[in-house]
């Protein structure tokens, strides 16, 4: 670049809470680009493993094939291996139909009703050829006698399902059942200054009226020194209410609120198909991955620019 000038940044990331299913972390010193890209690859490009292909063998439920098909893909399965596995498309080992080690799972249900008691078919009832890849159990370890799985139908006396399921991996990019996020969100920090000078001018009664405008719990009153204090900057949803109330209440700049636009606060939640923490770190890799794809692209034009034809002519242009 022209002077040495450089754009180059080196974005932080720290992490504030971080549970199996959820993350939360702040990512800083970049911009709306780079935050917008990783929440897009953590949605749409991370791959997962999911059922792709289902060969009913019985069906005698109320149910018909498709339907059974569609819940079936929309189970997460455990992914932690994804990552390794190889895009049926482009897996050279197998034929597709789902023998494969390096591409796909196989998974098998068998489920009749003999009682008269109403026999509800689920997730449970999967049984994987592969001991990494299976139904994400959703059950609470705080009540050991609680083993629910997702449903898949429900089976009166005689009815039977019988079937046999190929699981793939793929990226939510070709279909929503691929995507290991259940949401994935971020925010620009809020900077909040409060004007104490024009504060003061408000009663105890019109502070309280101007705090209880924020839709949000973002501000409060100390009760030692009345004063009007920040809580939660947070929650603050970029709403203009306190703002619009100070204005009404002849008291514009009372409160000053600004974006950091450089600073982001992410809420990931994971399907349960990869930990959430492995999903931000996968989609980190992915991500890397874009850019230097992006780099070599930009190379390559380089080299063109360089030898002309004979560059292009190399790369099959």
């Amino acid at each position: 670049m022209d002077g040495g000038v450089t754009y180059q940044r080196f974005p932080k990331l720290k992490i504030r809470e971080m549970r199996d299913d959820v993350v939360k972390f702040e990512l800083r010193e970049t911009d709306a680009s780079m935050a917008n890209a990783l929440r897009r690859v953590m949605i749409a490009e991370v791959p997962t493993v999911a059922i792709d292909l289902v060969e009913i063998e019985v069906n005698s439920t109320v149910l018909n094939d498709e339907f059974i098909a569609h819940r079936l893909g929309l189970i997460p399965l455990t992914s932690d291996r994804a990552m390794s596995m190889r895009f049926s498309r482009d897996c050279d080992a197998c034929d597709g139909d789902g023998q494969c080690e390096f591409c796909s799972v196989e998974f098998h249900l068998r489920a009749k009703c003999l009682t008269d008691q109403t026999l509800d078919v689920t997730s449970k009832d999967l049984y994987s050829s592969d001991h990494t890849v299976v139904p994400v159990d959703f059950s609470d370890p705080n009540e050991p006698g609680e083993q629910r799985g997702i449903i898949i139908v429900k089976l009166r006396r005689g009815q039977e399902l019988r079937l046999r399921a190929i699981a793939r991996k793929g990226i939510g990019k070709d279909h929503a059942k691929w995507s290991p996020a259940a949401t994935v969100t971020f925010m620009y920090e809020p900077m909040i200054r409060i004007n104490e000078d024009l504060m003061e001018n408000l009663s105890l009664e019109d502070k309280r009226s101007w705090v209880e405008s924020s839709p949000t719990k973002v501000f409060d009153i100390d009760p030692v020194t009345q004063q009007v204090v920040v809580v939660d900057p947070e929650a603050y949803t970029y709403d203009d209410e306190v703002i619009k109330k100070a204005e009404a209440m002849g008291k514009p700049g009372l409160v000053e609120i600004e974006a950091k636009e450089d600073s982001f606060i992410f809420t990931v939640e994971s399907t349960g198909a990869v930990k959430a923490s492995q999903l931000v770190l996968n989609a980190i890799e992915i991500l890397k991955q874009k850019l230097d794809a992006v780099r070599l692209s930009d190379d390559t034009v380089e080299a063109d620019d360089q030898f002309g034809e004979l560059g292009a002519h190399m790369r099959g242009g």
